[in-house]
Order: structure tokens, then C-alpha cells, then sequence
């Protein structure tokens, strides 16, 4: 989802280097706890590519980083000549040059090569769903639905952060996180309710080891979830600038109630 907000090229350079560092250290984490673990070839060996395919990403776009982003530069002078219109008052431009393609200095970070470790990691997660055991297809689809789900969720609310460090920023960008957020819910839930799945822990057909209780915890948390996210769309919708820092809020509790949609089913059902 780093490539699905920055591949418009609005959204600041920093803003890249944030999500590519962050993921850099949670693919370091799945690596050391594979270490302390069971270690799987291809899964493993994935993780560690997606780790460094990462770190590669981040080191062109700071390589490139006078490059600018295209779209951000366009915005800050649209916006510099509307207030000299009004005022008077003459602002200079963005005060980086734009890209061109004459060289490796100039050029502008290709946003593609933010996929290169998603694609990387796919193959691990797939792996990690056959090592799994049991139904692989469904443990490969709960895995992978289960990534989309919570970096889709991670990813809106650091965007929501970045608007404090951006505040001219289109508000649709963070709308279609939270839209794709919303069209990835259901799938989220499905895969966790097929059997033998959470319908089977509310029947008490398994034993959560709470009396049943986790397994309504974790419809109480998916039900939350996509309540946070009409509500936070709604947020989105009135024109004060707050509303964006209010959406960022309602998506904090959305991490919190996302992560119990899916850890929680993967805790009892694997159990």
C-alpha cells in the first residue's frame, strides 16, 4: 500500500521513507522469530529478500531525493501563484528542480519498486500458509487476506499522520485507503468464518480456553472495525482541517480492532 498512495506522486518523499523503513523492521522481526523458531527455506529466505529488496527501495529514493515528487512541486507553486494572485506578495517556487532523465541524480524515484517486495513476499506468505499444515488453501488465503487486511489498515493511519507534516494534501488519498480498508473487510471475515473456523469456536465446537468468550471478542472486533470505517469516511467528508486528525484517531482504533479480527481467530483456531 506504499505504492498505492505514492504512485499518484503527491504525496511527500518522506512519507515513502517512513513505510519503507517500517516494514524494513517488521520483515527483521518475522526473520529473528523464524530464528527462535522453525525455519523454513522458502518462506525464510523470501522474508530475508523482502527485507533487503526494501532497504534497496529506500536507499534509491534517498539516493534521488532532490528529484522531488512531481506532484507535490505542481501543487506547492499552484498553491504559491493563488496567493500571489490574491496578495501581492510573490512566493518563490518548490525549490527543487524537477526530474528529469538525464541521469541517476536527477531522476525521480520509480514507484514501482515498491512492489518488488510485495511480490517477494507473496511467495513467503504463501510458503508460510503450506508449513502451516491442515487445509493449505485455506491457511494460504487467511494468511495472504490477513497481510492485505492489516497493512492496508497500518498504512491509513500513518497516512493520517503524514497529513500533520502535509497539510495540503488531497484528502482522496487517504479516502481510498480507507475505501480499499473497507472492500477488504468482508473477505477478511469470510476467510476467517470458513470452516473449520470461527463459526465453529461460537458453536463451541472449540475450546478458546475463555468459555467461549474470544470468540465473541472477535466478532465484537470485526464489527467494530468496519463501523470505524464508515464512521471514519464520514469524518472525512466535513471540511475542517480537524476532521482529517479525527479520522487519524478513528483509525488508531481501527489498528487496535483490526489486528483482534485476525490475530484473535488465528490464536484460537490454531489452538
Amino acid at each position: 500500500f506504499c505504492w498505492f498512495t505514492t504512485r499518484r506522486r503527491e504525496v511527500g518523499i518522506g512519507y515513502g521513507w517512513l513505510l519503507r523503513a517500517t516494514f524494513f523492521g517488521l520483515a527483521l522481526g518475522a526473520l529473528a522469530a523464524a530464528w527462535r523458531s522453525s525455519w523454513s527455506p522458502v518462506r525464510d529466505v523470501a522474508t530475508a529478500l523482502t527485507a533487503a529488496s526494501t532497504l534497496v527501495a529506500l536507499a534509491v529514493s534517498i539516493g534521488r531525493r532532490k528529484a522531488g515528487v512531481r506532484g507535490r512541486q505542481v501543487d506547492h507553486d499552484r498553491r504559491s501563484e493563488r496567493v500571489a494572485a490574491m496578495t501581492g506578495i510573490e512566493r518563490t517556487g518548490s525549490g527543487v528542480e524537477p526530474a528529469k532523465n538525464d541521469g541517476p541524480t536527477s531522476a525521480e524515484f520509480p514507484p514501482v519498486l515498491d512492489l518488488v517486495p510485495v511480490g517477494i513476499g507473496l511467495v513467503g506468505l504463501i510458503a508460510a500458509g503450506f508449513d502451516a499444515g491442515g487445509n493449505s488453501a485455506l491457511a494460504v488465503a487467511r494468511i495472504v487476506v490477513g497481510a492485505v487486511f492489516l497493512g492496508s489498515v497500518t498504512d491509513a493511519m500513518l497516512l493520517g499522520h503524514w497529513y500533520l507534516v502535509q497539510p495540503g494534501l488531497p484528502r482522496r488519498l487517504l479516502n481510498e485507503l480507507v475505501g480499499a480498508l473497507g472492500w477488504i473487510w468482508p473477505v477478511e471475515v469470510a476467510v476467517m468464518l470458513l470452516p473449520t473456523g470461527m463459526v465453529t469456536v461460537l458453536r463451541g465446537g472449540i475450546d478458546d480456553g475463555w468459555g467461549g468468550m474470544l470468540g465473541w471478542f472477535w466478532v465484537a472486533c470485526a464489527v467494530t472495525t468496519i463501523v470505524l470505517v464508515f464512521v471514519t469516511r464520514e469524518a472525512l467528508k466535513e471540511r475542517a482541517y480537524s476532521a482529517v486528525m479525527a479520522a487519524t484517531g478513528l483509525l488508531y482504533l481501527a489498528i487496535l480492532t483490526a489486528f483482534g479480527t485476525d490475530l484473535v481467530a488465528r490464536a484460537v483456531l490454531a489452538g
